[in-house]
């Protein structure tokens, strides 16, 4: 998947869109040479890289640092990279300029939550030539808002609250949309009623693709296990078995071999 114009293609076939969330070229450069289709470099950095408590510290400054560096790792891979929080909230010029560092740090498209009050910024954006995901249900960034993580949706004035959101995104120019943590059956109302990609997280199999985080799939951080992210390997466990082998091999002076030194 080399453009935005392929989420519209897989929408149009019924084919299943494949995302994963990254941060660093190495994982990036895996990513590219899988079967996905695209990478998200998240705001989720600022928790899963650098130990903050929540994506609201994520700055300008560290997406595009990490965008660079995912684009160095996959550089034929379509990229959408998230806009921090408060980015798009400034007016349409100081949200230009954030989105287009994203874009000249290697991003193909840009990721911004929610829709009320930042309309305007959005048809800016894409009629300025920068293609822009939407993201509603469960918005981080909107985290002390919500009063928490938790599913969005439930009440039926949620939910249709969600769905006119969804409508609007799609009117603005958005060209794919992520749902995070919403009941699974209003994941596949909104989707039946939208023309382009929904991208769901936590929120059923009716949607057109799936996302989740790298770290999660590979099941690197024992104390995160979140109901819908699958752990496709215990990677936490592997890793701590892998630096413990290697431990006792330098203490017994097994490491380095022979044939590991050199001349």
């Amino acid at each position: 998947m080399k453009t935005i114009l392929d989420f519209a293609r897989a929408r149009a076939a019924a084919r299943p869109i494949v995302m994963v969330t990254a941060y660093d070229a190495l994982m990036a450069r895996i990513v590219a040479a899988s079967e996905a289709d695209a990478i998200l470099v998240g705001d989720s950095a600022a928790m899963v890289v650098h130990g903050l408590p929540s994506t609201i510290e994520a700055t300008l400054e560290m997406m595009v640092l990490h965008t660079a560096a995912v684009r160095r790792g996959a550089p034929a891979t379509l990229i959408i990279a998230d806009m921090p929080f408060g980015t798009f909230r400034q007016g349409r010029h100081l949200a230009t300029q954030a989105a287009s560092a994203l874009i000249r740090a290697g991003a193909n498209a840009v990721k911004l939550e929610g829709v009320t009050g930042h309309e305007e910024v959005i048809t800016h954006l894409v009629t300025g030539g920068i293609p822009v995901m939407g993201h509603l249900g469960l918005t981080p960034q909107a985290v002390n808002q919500l009063g928490g993580y938790r599913v969005q949706g439930r009440s039926a004035a949620e939910a249709d609250q969600l769905r006119v959101e969804a409508r609007r995104l799609e009117e603005l120019g958005a060209f794919a949309l992520v749902l995070e943590c919403v009941p699974a059956g209003l994941a596949q109302t909104i989707t039946t009623e939208l023309s382009f990609p929904t991208i769901g997280i936590g929120a059923g199999s009716a949607t057109s693709g799936q996302i989740l985080v790298l770290t999660d799939l590979l099941g690197l951080d024992d104390r995160f296990k979140p109901r819908f992210a699958r752990r496709y390997l215990d990677g936490h466990t592997e890793i701590l078995t892998v630096l413990n082998e290697f431990s006792r091999d330098v203490r017994a002076a097994r490491f380095p071999a022979r044939e590991e030194v050199l001349a």
